[in-house]
């Protein structure tokens, strides 16, 4: 399924955005290390979202750069959220601090955080910074609950979209074993890591809602 990315070409050092185009959605795509930044993004999707606070989905990954030592583990580079179209990227090891408006967001009891193996990642959320997530579920528990296909408990987030949303989506491993902590992400780097969230909040919001097929 053909995906392509538009750089905004925003002339600060403490943000970017980017388009996202995956199949028939155009995801915008904010990209930062500035917690004021943070806090404007969630403000926003509180604002957008407002009639349906009592019950938020959004899809949450996270990125770190693969080590090939088993005895060191890398801290966690990036964060990914998604609304809607609206995606975050923050990149928390480049961050001055954490926001207050982060830890209340992923600690409101009234929103539902996806993901595909979301206990490990934010397990290591809260090893690496102390970010804990108030309610979770995993993607593949749902999907195998969902359709009755026990096997869908080992898939992951391109078998699902397969599955749930009947969309195909390539993930190349060059990009999954890159050097997620640079400053500077690479397009391919900003693609790969929206539309994991954002497939996330797709998928949860179907099998959330129950309206699959």
């Amino acid at each position: 399924m053909a995906i392509s990315i538009s750089n905004h070409q925003v002339p600060y050092n403490t943000h970017d955005y980017f388009d996202v185009t995956f199949s028939n959605d155009t995801i915008l795509t904010l990209v930062t290390h500035t917690p004021s930044y943070v806090d404007m993004w969630i403000s926003d999707i509180e604002r957008i979202h407002r009639h349906r606070l009592h019950s938020l989905v959004v899809g949450l990954d996270i990125e770190w750069r693969p080590s090939f030592n088993r005895n060191i583990q890398n801290p966690v580079a990036t964060l990914q959220l998604c609304v809607g179209r609206r995606c975050l990227i923050f990149q928390l090891l480049h961050a001055p601090s954490i926001p207050q408006s982060l830890v209340n967001f992923l600690r409101n009891p009234n929103y539902t955080f996806t993901g595909v193996g979301i206990e490990s990642d934010v397990e290591k959320l809260v090893d690496d910074y102390n970010l804990g997530v108030e309610r979770m579920e995993d993607l593949r528990t749902l999907a195998a609950e969902a359709y009755g296909e026990w096997e869908l408990k080992n898939g992951g987030i391109k078998s699902l979209a397969e599955r749930v949303l009947g969309k195909e989506v390539n993930k190349p491993k060059w990009v999954t074993m890159s050097k997620w902590d640079q400053q500077w992400l690479k397009p391919a780097q900003v693609q790969y890591a929206c539309v994991d969230a954002f497939l996330s909040f797709e998928i949860g919001k179907v099998l959330i809602s129950g309206n699959y097929n």
